[in-house]
């Protein structure tokens, strides 16, 4: 396939980090690896990987930390790789900057399309051409910048966040369904990931206000401006 693009792998399993590793540089990816909290921050300064496919429960500092800390180096999205369908444990990565996770034991098809999902959304952005600011009544949104302000502060959004919100504006008042929010933000055609979607509404309520995106139960969601 020849991406051209880097992936950080981190999994302290060596069996399950050599099996994802393969699987990704087989779809053409260029693969570095790390199997630990420390080697993982390490790693994404002298990599600079593309994107970074997290575990969450690592020796050294968990997975949530490593997310923390390369936030702060550099916007990178991440996959982040769970134990358990525990949506405490999703709503924690989804906090600390993971954009999107995968629960074990998982299907390694379905790994490397999230992963190209994830490149392909960041492509989009970089290819935006809109200029100026979004109106949401007190909340303004920057689409070139990626940024968002409440009054004079900035709201601090994941990249995930930030489409999902930029898409939610797009039709501000109008209800868009999951399945079309899978697709529009996550390039999934299918519903498996609905409860993604619910996952992170969630997160993005708790940083633009819990009134701002309407829920109609059994359908979608909606962004209503405050006006």
């Amino acid at each position: 396939m020849g991406t051209n693009r880097r992936v950080l792998v981190v999994e302290d399993e060596p069996v399950i980090n050599g099996a994802v590793t393969d699987r990704l540089a087989a779809a053409g990816y260029d693969v570095v690896r790390a199997f630990d909290g420390p080697g993982a921050v390490e790693q994404f300064r002298t990599s600079e990987p593309d994107v970074v496919v997290l575990d969450v429960m690592l020796p050294g500092l968990d997975g949530h930390e490593v997310c923390r800390r390369i936030q702060a180096v550099r916007p990178v999205p991440v996959l982040m790789l769970t134990a358990a369908d525990d949506e405490t444990d999703v709503l924690v990565g989804l906090a600390v900057g993971a954009d999107d996770y995968l629960t074990k034991p998982f299907r390694m098809r379905e790994l490397v399309a999230r992963v190209a999902a994830l490149l392909r959304r960041v492509e989009r952005a970089a290819e935006l051409t809109e200029t100026g600011t979004t109106d949401l009544g007190d909340r303004r949104l920057d689409p070139v910048a990626r940024r968002v302000w409440a009054g004079d502060d900035e709201v601090h959004l994941t990249p995930t966040e930030f489409d999902l919100l930029l898409c939610l504006a797009a039709s501000p008042g109008v209800v868009l369904t999951r399945e079309r929010l899978l697709r529009e933000v996550w390039d999934w055609p299918g519903a498996s990931g609905t409860r993604t979607v619910d996952s992170h509404v969630k997160a993005l309520r708790a940083k633009i206000g819990a009134e701002r995106v309407r829920t109609v139960h059994g359908v979608g969601y909606a962004l209503e401006t405050g006006r």
